[in-house]
């Protein structure tokens, strides 16, 4: 008997067009990485500004770690969720378009800030403005690509983290080594300002070139039940049905985020006050770490998961984040505790390597084990907990170990290592916990 195999071959005609939806889900997430990426060199800058920052303004490490954290993360996860239930219906590359406007505005907006309130009302903007993108975002790329590469897809993504961290680091030093040659700068219309206001300026603006790419994406077509959004009764029976799950893994991300933000937001004073970098000196060598092995361990981690998911491990994404957590413990608890320079480098870039797997991986996996009509509202919940937890408390945790545990700056090192490994380890646990319930929520969406 002859097989009938024509089911299975693919005709020119189809062909084509695969291979053209192929090359335009490229192109998304291109100006979608592209977005990510200046959106975390206007969050990331701040880091790299700490030195000169405190003293023009006469601040503590705790003051600045609320301009680092909770100024931002506030209002990023408040407006966040309102903004993804709104993508859930509504045109996604247009709320991103808004979002990079108001974001790159409100980072120019720091730099002409003359006091610590108006610098954090300033900061509370920009996380207004970037709280549009990513549920928006994550929506876009669920609607455009293959779920067998949604792992790596939105991992590609995310590396907007690790290029716009590693370019903030690598680029605010350069300026930062050219600016520390002048007590103030002088600016067209503007007048006299600080140099770290100029840098705030130079990488806020251009943010404005991207607005018109949005235009030049796609609105997937949705099915006609999501011309309307969703009932929020039927969001919160979802919820109700697979609460350990969501909130597992939402905890399990935010933790992670603990260890990640801290790292990203004291690692650059650390080297400076304990090992006499100077300010251009670690924005090079930690920003190539960020911009390398950062974006090495989210890409590493999607195609790792995406691998086991083909063959047959539905919890993937959860297991693969999990161990990752464990494995980056090791590191992590060293590179504060060494006297050598290059030992610590070489250390801190496997621990940032392993700390990051989940950053692509926890957003994968809430696209996958929520249903497609909710999309949008369950990222923002999940960006709600991550960040207002991850990037809230993980700078101000690190601040307040130094201030009031440890009691010297010179001392950030032991905080970095208390804070980031106990986060790394709770973590790994709740991942854990969250495996089975994964499972199960997985099996009710095949029915």
């Amino acid at each position: 008997m002859i097989k009938d195999t024509s089911t299975q071959i693919e005709t020119p005609q189809q062909q084509v067009t695969s291979s053209t939806q192929s090359i335009y889900a490229v192109y998304l997430i291109f100006i979608l990485l592209l977005a990510y990426t200046f959106s975390f060199i206007d969050r990331q800058i701040l880091s790299l500004l700490v030195e000169p920052m405190k003293r023009d303004l006469g601040i503590s490490d705790t003051q600045m770690s609320l301009l680092q954290g909770l100024s931002f993360a506030l209002f990023y996860t408040l407006m966040g969720l309102p903004l993804g239930r709104l993508a859930d219906s509504k045109s996604r590359r247009g709320i991103i378009a808004w979002s990079i406007f108001i974001w790159s505005l409100m980072t120019a907006a720091c730099g002409l800030a003359k006091s610590y309130g108006a610098l954090f009302f300033a900061r509370m903007g920009v996380g207004v403005g970037e709280a549009g993108l990513s549920p928006a975002a994550y929506s876009l790329i669920a609607d455009s690509v293959q779920k067998k590469h949604l792992a790596k897809a939105i991992s590609v993504y995310t590396m907007g983290i690790y290029l716009g961290g590693g370019l903030a680091l690598i680029v605010g030093g350069m300026v930062i080594q050219w600016a520390s040659e002048f007590s103030s700068i002088t600016l067209p219309i503007i007048g006299d300002v600080y140099p770290w206001q100029a840098v705030f300026l130079a990488v806020g603006l251009p943010g404005l070139l991207l607005v018109p790419l949005l235009y030049t994406l796609k609105e997937p077509a949705r099915p006609q039940v999501q011309q309307q959004a969703v009932p929020v009764a039927d969001v919160i029976s979802f919820f109700k049905h697979n609460k350990k799950t969501v909130l597992l893994h939402n905890f399990g991300a935010a933790l992670a985020s603990v260890a990640g933000y801290g790292a990203l937001a004291w690692v650059p004073s650390y080297l400076i006050r304990v090992h006499g970098m100077s300010g251009g000196e670690v924005g090079l060598a930690f920003g190539l770490i960020v911009l390398f092995c950062g974006a090495g361990g989210v890409i590493v981690g999607g195609i790792l998961a995406d691998k086991r998911f083909k063959a047959g491990q539905t919890d993937a994404k959860m297991r693969v984040a999990m161990w990752a957590m464990i494995l980056g413990i090791i590191p992590t608890l060293l590179y504060p505790l060494i006297s050598d320079l290059h030992i610590v480098l070489v250390i801190l870039a496997v621990s940032t390597f392993f700390a990051n797997f989940m950053m692509g991986l926890g957003p994968a996996a809430i696209q996958e084990v929520v249903p497609s009509n909710m999309r949008g509202q369950f990222s923002a919940l999940y960006l709600f907990i991550v960040n207002l937890i991850g990037l809230g408390l993980g700078p101000t945790l690190v601040a307040l170990s130094t201030d009031y545990i440890f009691g010297s700056p010179e001392m950030v090192g032991y905080s970095l290592l208390l804070v980031t490994s106990l986060a790394m380890a709770g973590s790994a646990i709740l991942l854990g916990k969250c495996l089975p319930h994964y499972r199960k929520t997985l099996a009710s969406l095949a029915q």
